[in-house]
């Protein structure tokens, strides 16, 4: 798996495949496969991966050190910018097929509805995160101060969660926010778990030998 994972094809299979939905969703509206209201189906997807995407991301780290592949961290990064890829998607299929590119209309619709202000302000936080994703801003920010600005990351995952809540609430259909709650709430409690394991080991005395 290491060496599969550090195969110089490994990152073109990966931007491969974080395409294929996008691809999917492109030929089903070329094709009109996407129901009878295409529009909303197309929206509600491209959120629906943007969530995905996000997990995935999340998931990186346990898994890393789960599975003790270190190999795993170099896809972070390319992961996080197809979260962003595909909220800017959803954001543009939302403003073109909801609100026909009209700023004004655009502008009342976000502060009149809380889950399209809460999904906004998720998109306006990881906009600098992704505008960060590159090796020249890590030595501008200097690597503490960027990863203090990536940890925005959680409070970016509470937003959307809580952006697909509302949204399903409309319909009192709460299935999917359940599991993605699970998820997000399982990938978060073990990064706690671990920082308290930690603080643990740094606050117990170490035994030191006697000569």
């Amino acid at each position: 798996m290491k060496r599969l994972l550090l195969h110089p094809v490994a990152k073109p299979a990966v931007f491969i495949a974080c395409l294929l939905p996008f691809a999917w969703l492109f030929y089903s509206a070329l094709t009109n496969q996407l129901g009878a209201n295409p529009a909303e189906a197309l929206i509600r997807a491209t959120g629906d991966w943007t969530l995905r995407f996000l997990c995935i991301v999340l998931a990186i780290t346990p898994m890393r050190v789960i599975s003790n592949t270190p190999a795993l961290a170099r896809f972070r990064r390319m992961l996080g910018l197809f979260v962003y890829f595909y909220v800017v998607v959803h954001l543009l299929s939302y403003s073109w097929f909801d609100m026909g590119f009209d700023l004004a209309d655009i502008v009342k619709d976000i502060i009149k509805r809380p889950f399209i202000l809460v999904g906004f302000s998720a998109f306006l936080l990881l906009t600098p995160l992704a505008a960060t994703s590159f090796n020249a801003a890590i030595r501008k920010l200097g690597a503490k101060r960027w990863q203090m600005l990536h940890k925005l990351v959680y409070l970016i995952a509470g937003l959307g969660l809580l952006h697909f809540f509302w949204m399903r609430s409309g319909k009192n259909d709460f299935a999917e926010v359940f599991i993605y709650a699970g998820i997000i709430a399982a990938l978060l409690g073990w990064r706690l778990w671990q920082r308290w394991g930690r603080r643990q080991h740094r606050a117990t005395p170490q035994n030191t030998a006697t000569p």
